[in-house]
Order: C-alpha cells, then sequence, then structure tokens
C-alpha cells in the first residue's frame, strides 16, 4: 500500500516546492530562447531526448537499475504523454502567442484542475472549503503580481494560445493524480522519472521529425544550445527527480501549488541575476500567494484559531 499524503508539508517538502519552482520559472526564459530559433516541436524533442540521457546517466552513477516489467513501461508511456508530450507542446507552442509572463498565469491554473481530478480519482485529497479559498486567493496573487498589462493582454486576445495552456494545466492535473499509481509499483522516484521522460521522448522525436524535418532548419546560435542543455538538465532531469519525490509523501494537489510559485520564483530570478526592480504589486502578489499557500497547507487557520482561542 502507499504511504499515506499528510496535508501539511514539512520544512523539506517545501524547500522542495520553492526549488522545483525555481526550476520550472527558468523554462518559460528557456523557451522564450530556443522558439526564436526552433519550432515547438522540435524543442520539446530535445529537451525530452536529452533529459532522458541525463536521467539514464544519473541512474547509471547511483548504481540504481530501470524497471523491465511491460505493465511498469506502459504506466511511464501513459504518465509521458499526459506530463510531458501534450503539455510541453502545448506550452511551448502557446508561448509562440502571448508573452511568457501571460503564459505563466494560465499555467498557475494547474492547481484548480488538480483539485477537482484529485477529489474524483483519490480518497485522501478531497476537496475542502479552505483549498478552495487557499486556491482564490493564490491564483489572485499571481494575477496581481503579474500586473494590469498581463489581465488586458489576457482580455485582449491571444484565445487559442490561452486555451492551450488551460490545456495544458489540466493534463498536468491527470498526470499528478495518476503519478501516484507509481508508489504501488514500488518504483523509485529515480528510475520513474527517468522512464517517463524516456517514454515521452519516443514519442515526441518521431513527431518532430515528421511535422518539422528539423534537418532543414537553419543551425541555431549557441544561446540556443545552451538554453536546450538548461531546460534538459535543469528543467527536466533535476525538477522530475524532485516532483516524483514531493508526490510521494505530499500529494498531486501540494505538489501542483508549484505553479503558483513559478511566477514568484520567475520575478526573483530576473531581480537578482538581470537587476530588475521590484514594484509594490509585486510585493502584494507574493504576500497573496504566500497567505493561499498557507490557508491550503493549513498553518494560516490553525494560526487564527489559536489567536481567537
Amino acid at each position: 500500500m502507499p504511504a499515506a499524503i499528510h496535508r501539511t508539508m514539512n520544512v523539506a517538502e517545501w524547500g522542495l516546492l520553492v526549488t522545483l519552482s525555481m526550476l520550472w520559472g527558468g523554462s518559460f526564459f528557456f523557451n522564450a530562447v530556443i522558439l526564436a530559433a526552433l519550432p515547438p516541436f522540435t524543442l520539446v524533442a530535445a529537451r525530452l531526448l536529452l533529459g532522458a540521457g541525463f536521467l539514464y546517466l544519473v541512474v547509471r552513477i547511483a548504481g540504481r537499475r530501470m524497471p523491465v516489467t511491460p505493465k511498469v513501461w506502459a504506466a511511464f508511456l501513459l504518465m509521458g504523454v499526459l506530463n510531458n508530450v501534450i503539455p510541453f507542446s502545448l506550452i511551448a507552442w502557446g508561448q509562440t502567442q502571448m508573452a511568457s509572463g501571460l503564459a505563466s498565469i494560465f499555467n498557475a491554473t494547474t492547481p484548480f484542475f488538480t483539485v477537482l481530478v484529485a477529489h474524483i480519482y483519490t480518497r485522501d485529497e478531497r476537496m475542502t472549503p479552505a483549498t478552495v479559498a487557499g486556491l482564490l486567493i493564490g491564483f489572485g496573487g499571481v494575477v496581481m503580481m503579474m500586473g494590469a498589462d498581463a489581465l488586458l493582454d489576457a482580455v485582449g486576445g491571444h484565445l487559442l494560445g490561452q486555451l492551450a495552456i488551460l490545456a495544458a494545466a489540466l493534463s498536468y492535473a491527470f498526470s499528478a493524480v495518476f503519478a501516484r499509481r507509481f508508489a504501488r509499483t514500488g518504483v523509485e522516484p529515480l528510475p520513474a522519472a527517468t522512464g517517463q521522460i524516456a517514454a515521452a521522448a519516443l514519442v515526441m522525436v518521431p513527431m518532430a521529425l515528421i511535422v518539422d524535418r528539423p534537418w532543414t532548419l537553419p543551425v541555431p546560435g549557441p544561446q540556443v544550445f545552451a538554453a536546450i542543455l538548461g531546460l534538459a538538465a535543469l528543467a527536466t532531469c533535476l525538477a522530475y527527480v524532485i516532483y516524483y519525490r514531493i508526490l510521494a509523501t505530499a500529494g498531486a494537489v501540494n505538489l501542483m501549488l508549484v505553479t503558483f510559485l513559478i511566477p514568484v520564483s520567475a520575478i526573483l530570478l530576473g531581480t537578482v541575476i538581470l537587476g530588475e526592480r521590484l514594484s509594490p504589486h509585486h510585493f502584494l502578489g507574493m504576500a497573496a500567494i504566500g497567505i493561499g499557500l498557507g490557508v491550503i497547507d493549513g498553518r494560516t487557520l490553525a494560526w487564527l484559531r489559536r489567536r481567537q482561542g
């Protein structure tokens, strides 16, 4: 039997969630650099193929073994399609229609879909009033932090791009809930991440070869190759090892809260690395996200009860 999921995350799990948000926040930047030179399917295929190679190298170094049973690899294939092929492709294409900041707002709808899917398909991640309230506060913080310009862009157009990223968010939700079944197979996080990415690469590489014919494209510059390596090594290889570790104990709903933190990480990275300045709405948005996460986690409500008692 898989371990029971606890709604309140400990310090180590929060640390992993923040780290994951930084890794996946960087993926929007990497995508923007790569999409200036390569089409979406080629981007995703390169990310998955290199990511699978990095992960397999880590598996060998760590002395782990990959599972060989057809049942487990069928699960890897389904997981790879739901968590990589579909959302990576839709987000990459969506980013050709809109700015990265706006894409991250639509990506932040993932926890809403995850709460609904988990409520239907799991027994220990049921929807509660606190969960819904926390999600609404957190999403409001994301929108507030990104600013009024992003809202005007959302109202103004890019409907197909918006729908693509919403569909990606729904696919992420199903994949997060389905991924919990790996606990029943006894597959460790590292082999699970490797099998998922490898199976997704087996699907995506032929699609890119047929649709994009990448050998006919101009050779990208060094900055594009550097972005591909960063996307594969950091936002794929390292990120999915962390993904499965969080999922094993904190559950699908807590795991998908990472999409609230991704815009925070992106803005903070821009401040530290690019010297960008924070505005008051950034601080207000971050505060709202923190309150929303605290409500979902249960600590905020517990603190209020103690104050009232």
